[in-house]
């Protein structure tokens, strides 16, 4: 074999290697929620309604902050929620871009949450790792229009969780523990 054959050999190789690490990271990130839950809390927003466009200003091309969320009849059992927003049409599958929990209970999460591990004007609560940052990371598509989903859960207990964890560790930990389930989808195009 000439050495164009060998190189270009090891070059796929090293390709078909990394691509492998990127797919197996992408599954990690691509749970789907097995709590075999049906939705059975309601959740609105005063920043757009469900199936409907985010508005700029809560998204990475605009102030980048987080909108709030209204959640209707929660439970009394309820100790904490927890929240995680996905990008449903990213190139890679699904892709989350928060996760923040022991939220205290409240008939709204508010819009605009600080930046980093602990928020302590809500509570002491903790934003793990989404999207490579400790915060809301908003809407930012490289192209057309992608679907961004807010899943809400209210827990019966808060949860002893690293702020270093991300969505699979969530997820894991709050197995067993949700009490109620919905979301909010909404969409953002780029420009």
């Amino acid at each position: 074999m000439s050495k164009k054959i060998i190189i270009v050999c090891i070059c796929l190789a090293v390709i078909f290697i990394f691509g492998a690490i990127i797919i197996q990271n992408i599954k990690k990130q691509n749970i789907k929620n097995d709590y075999s839950l049906t939705e059975n809390l309601k959740v609105t927003s005063d920043a757009f309604t469900e199936g409907g466009m985010i508005p700029t200003k809560f998204t990475g091309r605009g102030e980048d902050i987080s909108p709030n969320l209204k959640l209707a009849e929660i439970s009394p059992d309820a100790k904490s929620i927890a929240v995680i927003m996905d990008d449903h049409d990213h190139p890679l599958g699904i892709y989350n871009h928060w996760v923040i929990w022991n939220i205290p209970v409240s008939n709204e999460v508010p819009g605009g949450i600080s930046h980093g591990k602990i928020v302590n004007s809500l509570g002491g609560a903790v934003q793990g790792n989404g999207y490579g940052r400790h915060k809301y990371r908003g809407p930012k598509p490289p192209y057309g229009t992608h679907r961004y989903k807010f899943n809400v859960y209210v827990l019966d207990t808060t949860l002893d969780l690293s702020s270093d964890s991300g969505k699979s560790e969530l997820v894991q930990s709050m197995k067993g523990h949700v009490l109620q389930y919905g979301s909010l989808t909404g969409k953002y195009e780029n420009q």
